[in-house]
């Protein structure tokens, strides 16, 4: 790729507040080196962040999808932190079915990149249809995503009780003893 190619870029964090932050800087770094933005949030999302410095706005701009409703959801909840923690599950469920629409909004883009946060599990798909690049940006360090596993390690699904979560896995394969939670950390998860 001709490294003067401006690209058409959307940015697609979870609905928290941790995550959109991070995404929108690594939008303004991309939009002021010339490519253009799509940071895709809810509009309740989109009014919490900081304005965008004028420099910036023409070549980033705040795509906004209304959180479609599910059953136990509360009306209005745009984010995790409008919810109890018993209740993300439907935030989760709410949160996948913007896969249409966003599907649909990919399709008539021409996006060239989808920066996407870890639970869009679908996109996968959706840009494998569309010849789409998709890239992962996480905002978790080394240490978290070590402690976390490879997918294969997901699926199998080793750490069911939470005490699993107190103890090194099996994984990490080098001395060490503080990557794990302690059990008052991981009541809330």
């Amino acid at each position: 790729m001709d490294r003067t190619e401006k690209l058409h870029i959307t940015m697609f964090p979870w609905l928290a507040y941790g995550h959109t932050m991070p995404f929108l800087e690594v939008s303004k770094f991309l939009a002021q080196k010339g490519h253009r933005i799509s940071y895709i949030s809810t509009p309740k999302n989109t009014s919490r962040l900081p304005k965008l410095p004028p420099h910036l706005s023409s070549n980033l701009s705040f795509v906004e999808f209304s959180l479609p409703h599910v059953h136990g959801l509360p009306p209005g909840v745009e984010s995790t932190s409008d919810v109890p923690i018993d209740e993300v599950t439907y935030f989760k469920r709410a949160y996948d079915k913007l896969r249409d629409p966003l599907s649909d909004f990919f399709k008539n883009s021409n996006v060239n990149w989808i920066i996407h946060d870890s639970l869009p599990y679908w996109l996968l798909d959706i840009a494998a249809l569309l010849s789409v690049n998709l890239v992962f940006f996480s905002i978790f360090n080394a240490s978290m995503s070590a402690f976390v596993g490879l997918p294969s390690a997901l699926l199998v699904d080793r750490q069911k009780r939470l005490e699993d979560f107190t103890v090194v896995p099996e994984w990490i394969d080098y001395p060490c003893n503080n990557v794990a939670f302690k059990l008052y950390e991981i009541v809330n998860y």
